[in-house]
């Protein structure tokens, strides 16, 4: 029975993933398959063979043993969302610190002087907005930032002569680019393996030395060669039909300031210092030095408590996301057995291969598909995780890769590749066929510098 059991839970995987790549919501989504996969299991303990209960201890539970139903379900359903409170915290912080960039003026600022730097030259300055974007969504994250970058970068790359199609494509992937180095990604991505305090040493900064930094370097390479190229084999055309609302003229804000963004990422990585307080003091000084703080007290506090209002409301989807997102990931371990017993015999259990098979399938990164983080690809993991014994490293690094590369980079059902169809009046079909190209030639080169950085002596090198 235990295999009927299996059975029907891979069918539940593949409807998690119907329902992702039909764009439904992934809170709901994960609710009710937290739910189902908790009845089977319980199920299956009354129907599977005793050995096959013997032989997995987690499914060792109800009368007479140590472990009850209902602690359980406490476990699933309270402990687990209450363990992600660090990284729900990390969310929050950074999400003001976004909308403080944006209110300042700080982000804006850093855009006009990369474009006066590169004139009139459409590629020199594609390139350059590409490294400055990158910098400035390691410290930034969440729809609302990136539509407030969008809606300077797109406007200056199209009156360049950069055709849209194009110019959104880019923009996306050096966003994405600067979010293997944000350190509220971090956070969100390495709570889906174990919970920070049960891997201390798995910090942003041992993360960069090993891998970050050369993924950002190689996204950012991957997606400023493919634009040029594109570009080369693309008629100049400086006409562009979306509307935009007339603004003010915004001024300048002062040039020691534009190293703000990355003050965050700095601290965290060189002096392991903590994240939020990082967000904290390049936050404040930033409002600081660009004298918006020049009210009274009380109208001090009601700019904060704004900022930190709008940042929240920009990634409310998100926190109700990672809220049942900790519920699946505890249930996964009661299913484990079950998968383990239908596909423990064709899963990999050798590093490289699994590089070589996630190389291969990247594509099933979009539409919040089974390698994506973001969408059931935490199933592939519960599965993966539990037929082998893989380090934390390797199979973060492996992930990430097809989640941030393909789904955050490349796919149109990413919440801001959505608006920034509509805005630029892009069709679907233009910028998947310029954008899965780059996810397939990024992550190629990123899987192959994952097998050469952290398999094999990965671990080792992870405890010294």
């Amino acid at each position: 029975m235990e295999y009927v059991i299996g059975i029907i839970l891979l069918l539940t995987f593949f409807g998690l993933a119907y329902y992702c790549i039909k764009g439904y919501n992934l809170m709901i989504g994960f609710l009710i398959i937290s739910i189902i996969w908790t009845i089977l299991p319980l199920l299956g303990t009354l129907v599977s063979s005793h050995s096959f209960i013997q032989a997995n201890e987690v499914l060792q539970f109800g009368a007479g043993t140590k472990t009850s139903l209902v602690s359980i379900l406490n476990k699933i359903y309270q402990t687990a969302p209450e363990g992600w409170g660090t990284t729900l915290v990390n969310v929050c912080w950074g999400a003001w610190f976004g909308r403080v960039l944006m209110e300042t003026g700080i982000a804006s600022t850093l855009i006009r002087k990369t474009v006066e730097l590169g004139g009139d030259r459409p590629m020199i300055t594609m390139a350059l907005l590409n490294i400055v974007t990158a910098i400035i969504f390691t410290a930034m994250t969440g729809a609302g930032p990136v539509i407030a970058i969008g809606v300077i970068v797109l406007p200056i790359l199209m009156s360049l002569g950069v055709p849209k199609a194009i110019a959104l494509f880019d923009f996306m992937g050096s966003v994405a680019a600067g979010i293997y180095l944000n350190p509220v990604n971090f956070a969100q991505y390495r709570a889906f393996f174990l919970p920070a305090d049960k891997m201390p040493d798995f910090t942003l900064g041992w993360y960069a030395a090993k891998w970050g930094y050369a993924a950002v370097i190689i996204m950012l390479i991957a997606t400023t060669v493919l634009a040029g190229i594109y570009l080369k084999r693309s008629k100049v055309s400086h006409a562009w039909a979306a509307q935009t609302k007339t603004a003010p003229q915004q001024v300048n804000t002062p040039y020691y300031t534009l190293i703000l963004p990355i003050i965050p990422v700095v601290l965290n990585i060189w002096l392991g210092f903590s994240v939020i307080g990082g967000f904290i003091i390049a936050g404040f000084l930033a409002l600081f030095l660009c004298r918006k703080m020049n009210g009274s007290f009380k109208e001090n506090c009601q700019l904060v408590n704004k900022l930190y209002y709008d940042g929240v409301v920009d990634t409310a989807p998100l926190i109700g996301f990672l809220l049942t997102l900790p519920m699946f990931n505890s249930v996964a371990t009661y299913a484990a057995p079950y998968f383990k017993t239908i596909l423990g015999p064709i899963m990999p259990t050798n590093e490289i291969v699994v590089c070589i098979l996630f190389a291969v399938l990247l594509g099933l990164g979009l539409f919040r598909g089974p390698m994506t983080l973001v969408g059931c690809g935490a199933a592939t993991l519960g599965v993966l995780s539990n037929v082998a014994k893989f380090s934390v490293p390797f199979l973060y690094t492996v992930f990430a890769i097809p989640t941030i590369t393909v789904n955050i980079g490349s796919c149109i059902t990413q919440s801001w590749i959505a608006w920034g169809l509509a805005y630029t009046k892009v069709e679907s079909k233009d910028f998947l066929k310029r954008s899965i190209p780059n996810a397939y030639l990024a992550g190629i080169v990123l899987y192959i510098v994952a097998a050469i950085t952290m398999t094999g002596l990965g671990q080792q090198w992870f405890l010294s």
